[in-house]
């Protein structure tokens, strides 16, 4: 059923007179009343009983009136949120976060990020650098949040924070006592590390700047960074890892200790396809801008 007829019935079950309905459409009184007459033939009934000044509904314009209002409102809402989607304001942003990167500048993004756009669903999901880069590319995530340095062609990405790396010690260990550690009392420590293929970037970043000169020992493997803290803890290991995931993370048997200048950092940023990248996208991006 065509929308336009329904709005001109919509004024004229309002107003009750053709001239009046048809000065408010902005169109002539006879082509108002030929558009009622062909949503009559379409309906299958009289909608209007024609009066000398005035008009009234028949029980069926009646109720033609109701589904017509009804239908008007719906398209309007449809019409509003699609305009508000293509300005990205409105829809939806699937998000995947890095493992090793939650709380800190990420999450004060993403919730500034919710509080500037209510009207957007954010659907987060976790993943390592690696599987979130291959989102982007097959499209299955708007944007991630990823370790840099990135090579992968078609996939942009902004700085969002960068973070000191600290030494996890085991409780006891002799470095412990020092309030800085360097390099070379690192070399030939026994290291745990999460898979290399995890994050290839972040991980040749780390081993290049602890063990600039050699001396990484890799003699067991966690798949994430509260595992790799829980091996440090029972002994026998080190590891360099993020202050903020570290701190945040608080594993009862693990000492802290910064490194000796220049301080070890990685970087987090905010990646996504510069092919498909969406308004809502953009919008993220301002945002991110603000910081």
């Amino acid at each position: 059923m065509d929308l336009r007829r329904l709005r001109y019935f919509d004024v004229l079950a309002r107003e009750l007179n053709f001239t009046r309905a048809a000065k408010e459409l902005h169109i002539a009184q006879p082509a108002l009343s030929q558009q009622i007459r062909v949503l009559e033939r379409e309906v299958g009934a009289r909608l209007v009983e024609r009066g000398p000044g005035a008009c009234t509904l028949t029980p069926v314009g009646v109720v033609v009136a109701a589904e017509a209002a009804l239908l008007l409102a719906q398209a309007k809402a449809a019409q509003d949120r699609i305009a508000a989607a293509a300005r990205g304001q409105d829809g939806r942003i699937r998000l995947a976060y890095t493992r090793s990167a939650r709380g800190g500048r990420v999450d004060a993004l993403v919730e500034r990020f919710r509080a500037q756009h209510p009207l957007v669903e954010v659907i987060p999901e976790t993943g390592w650098h690696a599987p979130n880069v291959a989102g982007l590319l097959a499209g299955r995530y708007d944007a991630a949040f990823v370790r840099p340095p990135l090579d992968d062609r078609g996939i942009a990405w902004c700085l969002v924070d960068t973070e000191e790396l600290r030494l996890a010690l085991p409780a006891g260990h002799p470095l412990t006592r020092l309030r800085r550690v360097s390099r070379e009392a690192v070399a030939g420590e026994p290291a745990v590390m999460w898979p290399r293929e995890n994050g290839p970037g972040m991980f040749d970043r780390i081993v290049a700047q602890v063990w600039p000169s050699g001396g990484f020992v890799l003699v067991r493997y966690e798949p994430d960074d509260e595992q790799l803290l829980r091996a440090v803890a029972a002994g026998g290991v080190v590891a360099a890892v993020p202050e903020g995931r570290a701190r945040a993370l608080r594993v009862p048997g693990v000492v802290l200790r910064r490194f000796t200048p220049p301080v070890p950092t990685v970087d987090i940023g905010l990646a996504w396809n510069e092919r498909t990248a969406t308004p809502i996208v953009r919008r993220l991006l301002a945002t991110l801008d603000e910081f």
